[in-house]
């Protein structure tokens, strides 16, 4: 019986090298329409062509553009050029005299530099940009892992399908063996052809689900090449040649080890780093009112009427000012609106630990099940094995009905469907909690 059940596992196992030793491509390349992917060529594909990775990227950069603007708040303004003034008419004295036929004009031309720095907003507006850049970066991370992660887990959900569908194809055979077989003793008057009936829709419904099994298969497939961005016209094939759970996590049964777990996550470093970017715009309407504005500037060029020579013309203005606006003092509006901000913030902080201790939670309980459940499947394929060799043995020496071999090929089937889908159900289990405790992938 265990030589049995090992040859069943090995053909679990070695099912998908079928498929490889048939395709042409050993690539996604789409060339001829089937691309061979495994596990190690997923993960890579889908941290370089995921499209909503590359978007929180590009947004990343934009928070880096973003950041880079609020560095220029101290540099000035250089410019360079010709301005013009012309007056026909009154025009008013500085001692408050009115002039009437004035006929003025004056043309300036030179190079100048000004500069308007407020040093209350500069300041607090730059560090709090490099902060905000900072939390997009680890919402980049974040938004990555995630989508690496259901990458992975449709590639588990297409070999699932994928196994499922070559099962099948081994049991269509199977049957329609069987069914030949009862065809020739039927024509031998050893059987009744309600016998031979059975046998063929038997056989017609495994190939149905043959190709119902199929359409999954190609669903996921086409799933899983809108994540990974390739071609729309190429069906992918898993060439791993393996199926064995694997150990990226030991399980802890005692959740509370992972209590602090939530500060190696990118998400709660990222709403860390915009708490501080809200707490340091806070400071515009606090310490920065003890900041000044200073305005400076400088010019020099030719000025003069338009039919006089020019003359040469320097000039230097400055001025250091403190605003303190009354609003400041008493509806409060800048402050209010920052610590209604930063509460915000600090509360969705506490959602985040919430939502970290019942994803530890959850993984936990899911691995242990998933656990169970291999140790169950096992033990139902190596029976179902057993008895369907038995029956098929049986079958041939007259002994068994077909209605129970035919009974029998549905158990295996399912054995081998449960056997398959509780393993990869606990290699994904194992990726969410590997996520889950902040690790990338």
């Amino acid at each position: 019986m265990k030589n049995n059940f090992r040859k069943i596992v090995a053909s679990i196992l070695l099912v998908s090298a079928m498929f490889t030793a048939n395709a042409q491509s050993p690539s996604p390349s789409g060339r001829d329409g089937v691309g061979l992917v495994n596990l190690e060529t997923v993960l890579k594909l889908a941290g370089a062509n995921n499209l909503t990775i590359q978007e929180y990227q590009l947004k990343y950069q934009h928070a880096l553009a973003e950041q880079s603007k609020a560095k220029e708040w101290y540099l000035p303004n250089i410019y360079f050029g010709a301005s013009t003034h012309y007056l026909n008419g009154a025009a008013m004295n500085t001692d408050g005299q009115i002039f009437t036929d004035v006929n003025r004009n004056n043309l300036w031309t030179g190079l100048g530099i000004g500069a308007e720095i407020d040093f209350s907003k500069g300041f607090y507006s730059s560090l709090a940009a490099k902060q905000k850049a900072k939390a997009m970066q680890y919402q980049s991370t974040t938004e990555k892992n995630k989508m690496i992660l259901q990458t992975v887990q449709t590639y588990f959900d297409l070999q699932v399908e994928q196994l499922k569908y070559f099962f099948l194809q081994q049991l269509v055979n199977q049957s329609n063996t069987i069914s030949q077989q009862i065809k020739i003793k039927v024509d031998a008057g050893l059987l009744y052809q309600s016998d031979y009936l059975l046998s063929q829709s038997n056989y017609n419904h495994l190939k149905i689900s043959m190709l119902q099994t199929k359409i999954e298969w190609q669903k996921k497939s086409a799933e899983l090449v809108n994540l990974l961005n390739l071609e729309n016209n190429i069906s992918l094939v898993s060439g791993d040649t393996t199926l064995i759970p694997l150990k990226l996590i030991e399980q802890k049964n005692d959740t509370a080890t992972y209590k602090n777990g939530f500060e190696k996550r990118a998400e709660y470093l990222g709403l860390s780093s915009e708490l501080q970017s809200f707490q340091t715009l806070r400071k515009t309407a606090n310490q920065g009112l003890l900041l000044p504005k200073l305005r400076a500037g400088f010019d020099n060029g030719a000025f003069g009427a338009y039919t006089t020579p020019l003359y040469n013309t320097y000039q230097f203005n400055a001025s250091l000012v403190w605003n303190l606006p009354l609003g400041r003092f008493t509806y409060k509006g800048d402050l209010k609106k920052y610590d209604t901000q930063i509460l915000i913030q600090q509360n969705e902080i506490e959602q985040f630990k919430n939502q970290f201790q019942q994803e530890i939670s959850i993984a936990n309980s899911q691995l242990q099940i998933a656990q169970e459940q291999m140790t169950i499947a096992k033990h139902a394929l190596q029976s179902s094995t057993e008895a369907l060799n038995q029956s098929i043995e049986r079958q041939k020496l007259g002994t068994a009905k077909p209605f129970e071999v035919f009974q029998i090929q549905q158990f295996f089937l399912q054995a081998q469907t449960d056997y398959v889908k509780t393993v990869i159900d606990y290699n994904k289990v194992q990726y969410a909690l590997w996520v889950a405790l902040g690790n990338m992938l």
